[in-house]
């Protein structure tokens, strides 16, 4: 059963003290407005009224200190707004104490009220603020010293109880809680382990100043992603390290430790529709099948072989023309998957003859086509680099599947194929192209491709970049203030992509749903105060421009495609736009003809076939 925070009680010792000093006060400046009034000699016929009535003087007032909060605050972190209460909570005692005197006929010099109103105040708000100043010296000191973090933990449920626990108790965390936040508004004042809670996560900013916190503990794991992505990015306009408790713990708190906090990562930051697939499905489409990833060693391809070996495939084949990369994930999927059967190969997907025998060797069920040059600037530059990979490497993957019967092929497509306006985009459409005829070409193999946006984490990634740039001290570099990307975790896709490939029919163009586009600004922002930064002050960030065919925005849809749902809300599915066959693939011949000789003037059947694909005269 949760325990709930105990109440902040009359009779703890703090409150004690505190209220015993008001008392004095009190009776202080009652007997230090008359001597005042009088000069020195305070006259027996008010001194005999103020014995009589001085107790229920000092009870009115320090129940309306109490009514104030005078004993709620925390006065070691005390700021101008709790000083502000202060006059107020007097002002209402010398007003009170106005009306006992005139009802009990007692009255006293008009004056006395008023040096009655100004002593009360300096002496409660004095000792307060001597108290709170050397109370912030000898913590400071201490801090230094000992070189402590002051902690603020968000949560002050069962899981931010057992850290704040943990961390008061051991001996070798040099750590201090000094608050917590929870939205919970009838926690709010309460203390938990003697410790405040200060109210909901509006306060965040306000108590990381006020208790002058170093580091952030959010420990809700019941908490919706939702909830959580909110409250981080709250955190994260602080610029303290912060850390969470994962999503896991949500059903038992009895193991939380300290250790179990993780660093807060970028995707924690971003809103994303949360992901929803049917592992039944994925699993039974793919066991014991032998599957193929081209483009294995990239980082789409690692991940798809990583989800793919827990469906237990009968054989995986990763195919892959960079060494590097691609032994690293040999050796990881060798140590997890001991009893794995897999083959890594070394191939070009350019090389016809070498793809052929691979397919007639292995003769694969699935295959998975996730080998492309991928970088827009660089493809600007190598066009014909680009088509060669690009499409004629998906056009001889796709012709040895068609040869071979493979069951499906699914080609990893980009939403820079909607529309493009650079020659990576347009081959990428071609190849979504090459994937519909086949489809219509074939009776026994389904082609199909699956369209999304960017990734997190991938290699040459915009957030990569950007991670090397605040380490280096920046500047960081964003092209322009309003360009905005749809973006989405590698696991995540990966998980929509072997999803999609079970729905396969045959020419579908599957897209998903991304959520809502980001400002790379935002993603900059967010990633130097991850760093412990502040943008523009510690880490500059400085506008280059928009590179040549980039894009303000993105798209995941055509005007000429309409969407069909799928049994997953997340993914739908773009009906292919009509076209005709036969000129298409004339078309490709006179491409590939075009690309081999090292011309530009290729770029004039890429726009044939891609008509939102533009270049410039000087360019042929």
């Amino acid at each position: 059963m949760r325990k709930e925070p105990s109440k902040n009680k009359i009779f703890n010792f703090k409150k004690i003290g505190l209220i015993t000093l008001d008392v004095l006060v009190v009776v202080l400046s009652m007997f230090g407005a008359l001597f005042l009034r009088f000069k020195g000699v305070i006259e027996p016929f008010y001194l005999g009224r103020l014995k009589k009535i001085g107790l229920l003087i000092v009870f009115f007032d320090i129940a309306i200190f109490y009514y104030k909060s005078f004993y709620n605050s925390l006065w070691t972190y005390a700021e101008v707004r709790e000083f502000k209460n202060i006059v107020k909570g007097t002002l209402m005692a010398s007003i009170i104490n106005i009306v006992v005197c005139e009802l009990t006929f007692n009255s006293m010099p008009r004056s006395c009220y008023f040096i009655f109103f100004l002593l009360v105040t300096m002496l409660a708000g004095g000792y307060r603020y001597m108290y709170q100043y050397f109370s912030k010296v000898l913590l400071n000191k201490k801090k230094n010293v000992e070189n402590i973090s002051n902690v603020m933990i968000v949560g002050a449920g069962a899981a931010g109880k057992k850290i704040a626990r943990e961390i008061i108790t051991s001996r070798e965390t040099k750590k201090k809680v000094v608050c917590f936040i929870d939205d919970n508004p009838s926690k709010k004042g309460l203390l938990l382990n003697n410790i405040a809670i200060y109210g909901n996560r509006n306060l965040i900013k306000e108590a990381v100043r006020k208790f002058d916190v170093d580091e952030i503990y959010v420990a809700i794991p019941s908490a919706t992603k939702k909830q959580i992505t909110e409250i981080l990015n709250i955190c994260n306009e602080t610029g303290k390290h912060t850390e969470v408790l994962p999503k896991v713990f949500q059903l038992t708190t009895d193991e939380i430790k300290l250790s179990d906090l993780r660093k807060v990562e970028l995707e924690d930051l971003l809103e994303k529709v949360p992901i929803e697939v049917n592992l039944e499905e994925i699993i039974d489409y793919i066991y014991d099948r032998i599957v193929l990833v081209t483009g294995g060693g990239g980082s789409i391809g690692c991940e798809l072989c990583r989800q793919i070996v827990k469906c237990k495939p009968k054989k995986l084949i990763i195919l892959d023309i960079y060494e590097n990369n691609t032994y690293k994930i040999q050796l990881e999927l060798q140590k997890d998957y001991p009893d794995l059967d897999l083959d890594v190969l070394i191939a070009s997907i350019r090389d016809e003859g070498r793809i052929n025998s691979i397919f007639k060797k292995y003769k694969p069920d699935i295959v998975y086509h996730a080998a492309a040059h991928k970088h827009v600037p660089l493809m600007e530059d190598s066009p014909n680099e680009a088509v060669k990979n690009n499409v004629f490497g998906t056009y001889n993957i796709a012709e040895a599947c068609y040869r071979y019967e493979v069951e499906k092929m699914v080609l990893i497509s980009s939403d820079k194929a909607v529309n493009p306006v650079n020659i990576m985009g347009a081959t990428k459409r071609i190849c979504e192209m090459i994937i519909q005829a086949y489809a219509n070409k074939s009776k026994k193999t389904k082609f199909t491709a699956v369209r999304f946006g960017n990734v997190l984490g991938s290699s040459g990634s915009v957030v990569n970049i950007f991670k090397q740039q605040i380490a280096e001290g920046g500047p960081v570099t964003v092209t322009d203030p309003n360009i905005i990307r749809y973006f989405m975790t590698i696991p995540e896709a990966v998980l929509l992509v072997l999803q999609a490939g079970y729905y396969a029919e045959g020419g579908e163009i599957f897209v998903f749903d991304m959520g809502k586009q980001v400002k790379i600004l935002d993603i900059a922002k967010k990633l130097i105060r991850l760093y412990g930064y502040e943008p523009y002050k510690d880490i500059p960030i400085i506008f280059t421009g928009l590179r040549s065919g980039e894009k303000l925005y993105e798209e995941l849809l055509m005007a000429e495609e309409y969407l069909q749902e799928t049994p997953n809300h997340l993914i739908r599915i773009a009906e292919p736009i009509e076209m005709n066959y036969q000129k298409f693939f004339q078309q490709l011949t006179e491409l590939k003809e075009l690309a081999y000789q090292e011309t530009d003037q290729m770029k004039e059947i890429v726009s044939q076939l891609v008509e939102t694909y533009r270049y410039k005269n000087e360019d042929v």
